[in-house]
């Protein structure tokens, strides 16, 4: 069974999504036989690359709210991250251009290291302040989970994954995704927003038994009502 899920690097619901399906996995009967892929979403492909930010002030003036009212809502979801375990402080975070990561995520996937690269960049973003927005801040992450750094560099500079990156994109749009996280199981069964554990579980349920359906053998002894067989 394929999850595929579609999130940003600079998402905070996307990182708490993270760990609330990571909870739902670890409650799965057949955890072992679902396969999780990363797709490609950006917030905002506008902000140009190499661009790196301060985010209080760029939201707030997005959302067309005062910084003092984008703080109170950013302190609120460090708290909500909180009860996952993640420990944030978005009213002093920064932003940019991640098409870099992204591609370097498909990278990641080519060699069985996408996962670790994903929560590596988030962990990076959203629990270090650190930027991952060019290539520079980029080559280290990925040699701690076990890139090569020259290659690494090649495949950025020759940007051999951005057609795979922009298909991600597209893709999103197709589905109907709007926002993310966006969760889809087998292309069939979706779930938009960080839904809490149980609703994943739920997804989850649902689409192994609909690809797995009960098979039955002969009747064996056993009791119906008020009558039971030997």
């Amino acid at each position: 069974m394929k999850v595929e899920i579609w999130s940003d690097v600079v998402c905070p619901w996307c990182y708490i999504g993270k760990r609330r399906f990571e909870t739902a996995l670890s409650r799965f009967a057949h955890a072992d036989q679902v396969e999780v892929v990363w797709r490609s979403f950006q917030l905002d492909p506008s902000v140009p690359e190499g661009d790196v930010h301060p985010t209080l002030p760029a939201l707030a003036r997005t959302y067309g709210r005062s910084e003092a009212e984008m703080r109170e809502q950013m302190t609120s979801l460090d708290a909500l991250a909180l009860r996952e375990g993640l420990h944030y402080d978005l009213a002093n975070g920064v932003s940019g251009n991640t098409l870099l990561a992204h591609q370097l995520l498909h990278l990641a996937a080519e060699q069985g290291k996408q996962d670790a690269m994903k929560e590596r960049l988030l962990h990076a973003h959203f629990e270090e302040h650190a930027s991952v927005f060019d290539v520079d801040a980029l080559v280290p992450l990925a040699v701690e989970v076990g890139l090569d750094a020259d290659e690494v560099r090649a495949a950025l500079a020759d940007r051999r994954f951005l057609p795979a990156v922009h298909d991600d994109i597209a893709t999103a749009r197709a589905l109907g995704a709007t926002g993310v996280p966006f969760f889809v199981v087998d292309r069939t069964y979706g779930a938009a927003g960080a839904q809490d554990p149980d609703v994943l579980l739920q997804l989850l349920e649902r689409a192994w038994a609909a690809n797995h359906p009960l098979t039955t053998v002969a009747p064996a002894a056993g009791c119906e009502g008020d009558s039971c067989t030997v």
